[in-house]
């Protein structure tokens, strides 16, 4: 299957990736229990921080990433892949379009919206299926925001936060772009551009975008 195979992008023979998965190397996790962890690892060791993007390739490559204490939503997607890939179980990203309803002011004084593109998560398959999850928010940014944050039980999809504790809407999924075994990059740019020309349609004289 290509969804377990090693990329330009998911490199997971380095060693920053191969010394994450370390713990769950063992024949006495299931597949499923290594998903759960390492997913959970991903999810809350790397801080979210959806305002520095870069263009280049190379930035996208797991074993850089590996190596930065936050990520964005497809940066944190990588890196888990990539875990996921080097442990046997395959994996691919999956991208989107959301909408925030909760703490927008600076989405909307960066970006000019709330609505996020594209927006990273990933499908993994366990059990003979695909499963959605996203690890972007980690564990302190949700309690911050008074989010319960994502947990994956290896059984369903969990990949969207709908409402906050208080039952206020949270976010929304309002585009899919389907699936990719690797990172589509000139895509994404494409996407930035077309959502976002004002920060992004920089004719490639601008690679690194800190928001």
């Amino acid at each position: 299957m290509k969804y377990l195979e090693s990329t330009y992008c998911f490199d997971f023979e380095n060693d920053s990736v191969q010394n994450l998965i370390s713990e769950f190397k063992t024949d006495a996790l299931s597949d499923k229990e290594k998903a759960i962890g390492i997913y959970t690892k991903v999810r809350d060791n790397w801080r979210y921080d959806a305002y520095n993007i870069s263009l280049s390739k190379e930035k996208y490559k797991s074993s850089y990433l590996a190596e930065k204490q936050s990520g964005n939503c497809v940066e944190k997607s990588i890196i888990l892949i990539a875990c996921l890939r080097a442990l046997g179980i395959a994996a691919r990203l999956h991208l989107g379009k959301v909408k925030n309803h909760i703490a927008v002011e600076r989405l909307i004084e960066k970006f000019g919206s709330n609505e996020l593109t594209p927006h990273g998560m990933v499908n993994v398959y366990l059990n003979n299926k695909w499963l959605k999850m996203s690890p972007a928010f980690n564990k302190s940014l949700c309690e911050k925001l008074n989010v319960e944050p994502l947990d994956f039980d290896g059984e369903n999809n969990s990949f969207l936060q709908q409402h906050n504790s208080e039952g206020s809407r949270f976010m929304e999924y309002i585009d899919d772009y389907g699936y990719f075994d690797d990172v589509p990059l000139d895509f994404m740019i494409k996407n930035l551009k077309e959502h976002y020309p004002s920060i992004f349609n920089t004719n490639g004289k601008i690679t690194e975008f800190k928001l």
